[in-house]
């Protein structure tokens, strides 16, 4: 009878040991998805970081040249005679950064 007792522990001992194996693998596979995730959210913070700080400076830019459209138009409304057309070239070169013909 002894024996037989020594089985059913034995039994129990390795449906336990196969148990805590398949606990294991399942906290294992847990862990290896939130670091993943984890990664992720790192990669996708540096490439948000990255864009809205692109998108800040082109923001920036359009500020400055609406400011400098916005003196200029004053200017112009102030005193017509400046705004000549030698002036619109040289104010439209400043703006759009490249030489301007009118043709």
């Amino acid at each position: 009878m002894a024996r037989a007792g020594g089985i059913t522990n034995a039994v129990n001992v390795g449906i336990a040991v196969q148990a805590d194996w398949e606990n294991r693998e399942f906290i294992s596979h847990i862990s290896l998805n939130v670091r993943r995730l984890f990664e992720f959210l790192l990669q996708f913070e540096a490439t948000t970081k990255r864009k809205l700080a692109s998108l800040n400076e082109k923001l920036d830019t359009l500020e400055r040249r609406l400011e400098l459209l916005e003196v200029q138009v004053g200017t112009a409304s102030a005193n017509p005679s400046l705004f000549s057309m030698e002036n619109t070239k040289s104010a439209f070169s400043k703006i759009l950064g490249k030489s301007f013909t009118f043709d």
